[in-house]
């Protein structure tokens, strides 16, 4: 088989030929090695597997599935690595799968290892090997095939079930399992194929030119670093064309290289998910996205498998610096010798901030994560020609109320996703104090240290309806008293109150 074509050397005009003539596979090809690995599906299929130990019930094989560039129709012509997933009966929960994925990996070794038609089409190197997930891998070489295909096997769970429902008590359960990272993403492999598969021919072409791109000048130059993973680069290219072409399939291919390499520079800011397959309504995998989100960059979330970020604890320094390198080559150079232009793409996706103020009704916003606060606040400005100054603060599910500061970003308080921000508008010498609820949930009152804690009482009441007489309000394990101020108390800006309700018999405080 013919060896590509050194890219570098390819000017950007004609990087539409490149990969037509040296990276896409001929049908003829991509048949014959289809045609050898049927073989492999076939045995599969057909057989039922027991063993003495592992699973006391007959496994049976529900489905095989072709997943990887050959399942998504991605694969690059010097390509013979073929994986397969199999869905088996044995498996009805996570921690099942679990439990058992070793002994039947052990059981289906040893009886491909006596099966007829495998040896006869010259298989070898069978053996487990111990990733993330575990799985098996062997070759096969053949008289009609140039060169021997490499063919792994990984045994799943089959969470989404025939009908594939995407239901979020799949994906509860996923999180309830605690699994390693990526231990349980072949359960939801069906979703990853076709998040690319039904994906524009041209957008595919992309993606072989950036794994192309990969394999000859990162992989093959450094063979023992520990790399990303291509399902990574995939992902990342697919954002790029997503948010760059708003999905429009008729692109330059040079354009969409260069926006690669570019993103690949700054991956220390990427942060990078998507909602296609799960949803963030529901509390426990909210809770769980935005704890995610909340790790070190890069951050790029399985779109299938919110559980697994595929770009955590690798080398992108390497990656990055080999990027800096395609940029200054003839491949991201026009014919006039200058620079390719790239798409304008946020390293994080914009996200929906919902401004809830009392009062008022609530003002949605598009904010790109990375920008100041103060871009926020005067967003707000406009909408709303407030001249004091403004409040805005914060509170996650479960955790305290939180300001937020003009110099920050909301990308510095981990804030990568849609969320309701609190304003308050005060007017100089007011503070802010924030009070939470006894159902954990906290609101930001305006207050003037010198006015009587019976004023916040009345303003709880105004807006929540708990009547002021009923209220118990404690600051640093201390009742605070109707008729006293908040200096005598210490009260300072932005600190927290807590909320609950007087036991019943208990008369309110009055002045001495």
């Amino acid at each position: 088989m013919a060896v590509a074509q050194e890219l570098y050397s390819f000017p950007a005009s004609k990087l539409d030929s490149f990969v037509a003539q040296w990276l896409q596979p001929t049908r003829e090809w991509k048949e014959e090695v289809l045609e050898t690995v049927q073989t492999v599906e076939q045995f599969l299929r057909q057989e039922n597997f027991r063993g003495e130990r592992g699973p006391a019930q007959d496994v049976r094989v529900l489905k095989v599935l072709k997943v990887g560039c050959f399942g998504n129709g991605t694969v690059l012509r010097s390509t013979t690595d073929v994986e397969l997933v199999v869905f088996l009966s044995c498996f009805h929960s996570f921690q099942e799968e679990a439990k058992h994925h070793q002994a039947v990996l052990r059981l289906i070794q040893k009886r491909m290892s006596y099966c007829r038609d495998l040896l006869d089409l010259g298989l070898s190197n069978l053996s487990v090997i111990e990733e993330v997930p575990s799985s098996l891998i062997f070759t096969i070489q053949t008289r009609e095939t140039w060169e021997p295909i490499t063919v792994t096997i990984v045994p799943a769970f089959r969470a989404l079930g025939p009908s594939c429902p995407n239901s979020a008590e799949v994906y509860v359960n996923l999180i309830k399992a605690n699994g390693y990272p990526g231990n349980f993403s072949p359960s939801f492999s069906e979703l990853q194929r076709s998040f690319v598969k039904h994906r524009p021919t041209k957008l595919k072409s992309l993606l072989r030119l950036v794994k192309h791109w990969y394999q000859q000048y990162v992989r093959d130059k450094c063979p023992r670093a520990n790399l990303p993973p291509l399902y990574a680069l995939e992902l990342l290219t697919v954002y790029a064309w997503e948010a760059g072409t708003q999905e429009d399939s008729n692109f330059r291919l040079d354009e969409g290289l260069a926006t690669v390499m570019e993103l690949l520079q700054d991956h220390e800011l990427l942060c990078i998910y998507w909602t296609k397959y799960y949803t963030l309504q529901h509390p426990v995998i909210e809770r769980f996205v935005r704890r995610q989100l909340k790790g070190e960059r890069p951050i790029i979330l399985d779109p299938a498998d919110p559980t697994h970020n595929v770009a955590q604890g690798y080398r992108w320094d390497i990656v990055a610096q080999r990027a800096s390198q395609c940029l200054k080559q003839d491949c991201c150079y026009d014919d006039r010798d200058a620079p390719v232009p790239s798409w304008t793409v946020k390293r994080a996706p914009y996200i929906q901030v919902t401004v809830q103020q009392w009062g008022h009704p609530d003002l949605i916003l598009w904010v790109n994560p990375y920008e100041p606060i103060k871009k926020l606040k005067e967003k707000i400005r406009l909408s709303r020609g407030y001249s004091g100054l403004q409040r805005l603060s914060f509170q996650e599910p479960g955790g305290q109320r939180q300001l937020i500061r003009s110099q920050c970003s909301l990308a510095y308080y981990g804030i990568f996703c849609d969320t309701q921000i609190c304003l308050l508008d005060t007017i100089s010498p007011e503070i802010q104090v924030f009070v939470k609820n006894p159902d954990g949930g906290s609101h930001a009152y305006a207050i003037h240290p010198l006015d009587f804690v019976l004023s916040l009482k009345q303003q709880i009441e105004d807006r929540q309806g708990l009547q002021s007489q009923e209220q118990q309000l404690e600051f640093q394990g201390r009742v605070l008293e109707d008729w006293f101020d908040f200096k005598s108390y210490g009260i300072q800006d932005s600190i927290t109150i807590i909320l609950s309700r007087k036991r019943e018999g208990k008369a309110p405080s009055a002045p001495s």
